[in-house]
């Protein structure tokens, strides 16, 4: 498995990089009306695709371990994986934008653009292989169906 840092790590790293980026750019400053509802719904939105993905893998009886996906005992296609295939990578994401927007620093979306990259290559990718060993065929179907992300 191709897996070595923990999501929750990778989201801190990029959370510090968008601190320092706005700290220390001196360009790219902006503030708009209504930004600091944006951060609201933004966070609330998070807590809901965070909270809600690990209710669906708790009631399925599965792990909740981003680096032992070979671990899963169940396949989880309902509720919010019925509209993305990774809400708790999204959920993350959500904050990522939100602290963005808080630091006010419009290069800072570079940034989250950079954390679904990495994500992209270095976690979910090898996920997904994992994952069509594991469930084969029914997992190919549900990725066909459902997006990566949203």
């Amino acid at each position: 498995m191709k897996l070595k840092i923990p999501p929750a790590l990778v989201f801190l790293f990029f959370g510090v990089l968008m601190y320092l980026l706005a700290e220390f750019l001196p360009v790219g400053y902006f503030d708009f009306f209504g930004r600091k509802y944006l951060i609201i719904a933004l966070l609330v939105l998070s807590v809901v695709f965070g909270v809600g993905a690990l209710f669906h893998f708790f009631g399925s009886k599965t792990t909740i371990d981003p680096m032992l996906p070979s671990k899963a005992s169940n396949l989880v296609t309902t509720g919010l994986y019925r509209f993305s295939r990774n809400p708790m990578y999204l959920a993350l994401l959500l904050v990522l934008l939100a602290w963005g927007i808080w630091l006010g620093n419009a290069f800072n979306t570079l940034v989250a653009a950079g954390f679904v990259g990495y994500m992209n290559r270095y976690q979910i990718i090898p996920e997904e292989e994992a994952l069509t060993k594991l469930f084969g065929r029914e997992y190919v179907q549900y990725c066909v169906k459902v997006r990566r992300w949203f």
